[in-house]
């Protein structure tokens, strides 16, 4: 039987799901929640030193239907990090690692562009005996103004720099969180890891406008008739966080990496495993279909394990990264595949296009 346990920078997963920074780790108690039905661990809800400056406001989530069928395809969010007291998160670490000593608790830390407070928040955290942290330099929306989340993780300087700040204090592994709102991924995630992040968390969600209400004329989600750009996630999503993964993976070999984004079953959790990930987190998959898929989730990815004769989860992380290649080289190999094809008559450029053709009208349902 498939072992699901892994290893990462010295932290030991009972298996590699781990609930993502959001509403599923808002508190100790849903937490306790998720580690008594067995999920691997949790990156607590993003928390800063002065909560009192975080003013949520309702409603603030948006949904994106399936045509077919209704179902939740994608999902934006405007709410901002923890509103919750420090002091009150700093109790509720201490005593989650002491019930909990197994699963893996990583804090999620966000702070103002100042060293000293990045050293106070990374100092008094870690005495809760955290298992590490995930720096928070991607949120796309809210607290911009106070150079936090996205303001910082879209420049490459300041990313390094807080990095930098982070590890000069922190004794427990550090992973810094990337945002897809850039032009070229592994220039952020380089940037980390050339400061000394030990791994990279990608990704964070989309800045967003799920859409128009054709009846008010306003955009969603409003807010006495306003709203501002938020963080679009959930399954649509998903294609675009296994290309930022893939693309991190191939750049910086043997990163540790954890992959976020549109995640739901077993089978989406392999994908990204494929692609270069040992962990995966879920946040709107649990928060649509409950807690309770983390028997699912270790279920499917056990049989496609068993499938292919994988005992460990180490045995095919990043095995399909060399199966990327440039259009060149496709071309190349598609034109060496054809003329060793012997047994099959050559086939002119006019049967090859009406062959495109074809598939191009299958395609469109014609």
């Amino acid at each position: 039987m498939a072992d699901l346990s892994i290893e990462v920078n010295g932290m030991r997963f009972p298996n590699p799901f781990v609930l993502g920074s959001g509403p599923p780790g808002t508190n100790a108690r849903v937490i306790s929640k998720s580690f008594e039905l067995g999920w691997g661990g949790c990156v607590i809800k993003t928390i800063s030193l002065d909560a009192s400056k975080v003013i949520n406001t309702a409603p603030r989530y948006g949904k994106l239907m399936s045509r077919e069928n209704g179902e939740v395809i994608g999902f934006e969010n405007i709410e901002l990090i923890s509103d919750r007291p420090f002091q009150t998160w700093l109790d509720e670490l201490t005593e989650l690692k002491k019930r909990y000593p197994k699963q893996m608790v990583i804090a999620s830390i966000m702070e103002e562009y100042r060293r000293d407070a990045w050293h106070e928040i990374v100092e008094r955290v870690e005495k809760t005996g955290v298992d590490g942290f995930e720096l928070n330099l991607s949120c796309p929306h809210g607290l911009p103004e106070r150079k936090m989340g996205m303001a910082m993780g879209e420049n490459p300087e300041i990313v390094k720099e807080v990095v930098g700040w982070v590890k000069e204090v922190s004794t427990i592994p550090v992973w810094a969180k990337m945002t897809p709102n850039v032009g070229n991924p592994t220039v952020p995630a380089a940037a980390a890891l050339g400061a000394g992040a030990d791994g990279i968390a990608a990704i964070n969600t989309i800045l967003s406008v799920i859409g128009v209400d054709l009846d008010t004329l306003r955009p969603m989600p409003t807010v006495e008739r306003y709203t501002v750009p938020g963080g679009y996630s959930g399954q649509a999503v998903r294609p675009i966080a296994l290309r930022h993964v893939m693309e991190i993976a191939r750049a910086n070999p043997g990163v540790s990496l954890s992959g976020i984004g549109g995640i739901e079953t077993g089978a989406d959790a392999a994908q990204f495993m494929l692609l270069g990930c040992q962990t995966v987190q879920l946040c709107t998959g649990p928060m649509l279909r409950g807690y309770k898929i983390i028997d699912e989730l270790q279920r499917d990815l056990s049989a496609f394990m068993d499938k292919h004769g994988f005992k460990s989860i180490d045995e095919f992380v990043g095995k399909s990264l060399d199966a990327f290649t440039t259009h060149a080289d496709l071309v190349t190999r598609q034109a060496a595949a054809k003329a060793g094809n012997k047994g099959q008559t050559n086939r002119d450029a006019e049967t090859w296009k009406g062959d495109i053709e074809k598939e191009t009208a299958a395609l469109a349902g014609n």
